[in-house]
């Protein structure tokens, strides 16, 4: 048996720019074991399994080395290769189910807008070594959510310059580490990069889940619903986003890069 599966860049207009994902169409879930190994081959953003099950459309997603609770490129490019490959239609939302619960994305005119929960951040103190992995002496604002540390700093400068520790950084107990500040474009509010080595991912090109914190954090700061965000990453992300009470929508474009079949065996239970 082989395995469909398309390469997507996502959160981008154009190919090799936003973060990479590999979406894989399964009739059943393989071994977990045999996901893992598939996402450490193809050693993308993510690498998604996707499964039909009656009317249910069933979300896993993979970093190269753990499973993932949450990944919001990973489910554009998912809801990207279902409209373009015409198994579903891009006039209705899809909804997938997944570990974060049920999450939906849509077509309006030519994005795709994700509705994801809002993963509000709160102050904490410093952890010892945050900042220093960061080469980092001081920060305005350190905090935390459910699954990452939030940093900001002074400058977009500030944000670029960044000198990370991948070692030091990934001794962190945390998913990864949010880095933002104000945007130094006028059509730009904020800027962030990403960086999860403890997932196996050192910097990450253009993150969802990240966003769905820091729409939370920079519509309290501005004072707005509506922002624009740019993930400053060598591939860079841009995001357009609406806050709406406990949920963020994140919209973006999306790309097909390649397709193909994987030929390996799937794990399956006989």
């Amino acid at each position: 048996m082989t395995i469909p599966f398309s390469h997507v860049d996502a959160f981008t207009p154009r190919p090799f720019g936003g973060n990479p994902a590999v979406v894989c169409r399964v009739a059943e879930w393989p071994s977990p074991a045999w996901m893992q190994d598939v996402a450490a081959e193809m050693n993308a953003g993510a690498t998604v399994f996707m499964r039909r099950t009656g009317a249910d459309i069933h979300l896993r997603w993979f970093s190269p080395t753990v499973e993932l609770d949450i990944c919001g490129h990973g489910t554009q490019a998912a809801a990207h290769v279902l409209w373009e490959s015409g198994d579903a239609d891009a006039a209705q939302p899809v909804t997938f189910q997944t570990r974060a619960g049920a999450l939906t994305a849509a077509r309006e005119a030519d994005r795709i807008v994700l509705d994801f929960p809002a993963l509000a951040d709160h102050a904490v103190d410093t952890p010892e070594g945050l900042l220093t992995s960061l080469g980092l002496s001081a920060a305005h604002y350190v905090g935390r959510n459910r699954f990452d540390y939030v940093v900001e700093v002074e400058s977009e400068q500030a944000v670029r310059d960044l000198n990370v520790d991948q070692s030091m950084l990934a001794r962190i107990q945390t998913r990864g580490v949010i880095v933002t500040s104000r945007a130094a474009e006028a059509d730009i509010d904020f800027v962030s990069r990403f960086f999860a080595p403890a997932a196996g991912i050192p910097e990450d090109h253009a993150t969802g889940s990240a966003h769905s914190c820091l729409a939370v954090y920079w519509s309290r700061r501005l004072a707005r619903t509506k922002l624009v965000a740019r993930q400053l990453s060598r591939r860079g992300g841009l995001f357009f986003i609406d806050v709406a009470g406990d949920r963020v929508r994140l919209g973006g474009n999306a790309v097909i890069v390649s397709e193909g079949r994987l030929l390996a065996g799937t794990g399956i239970e006989p």
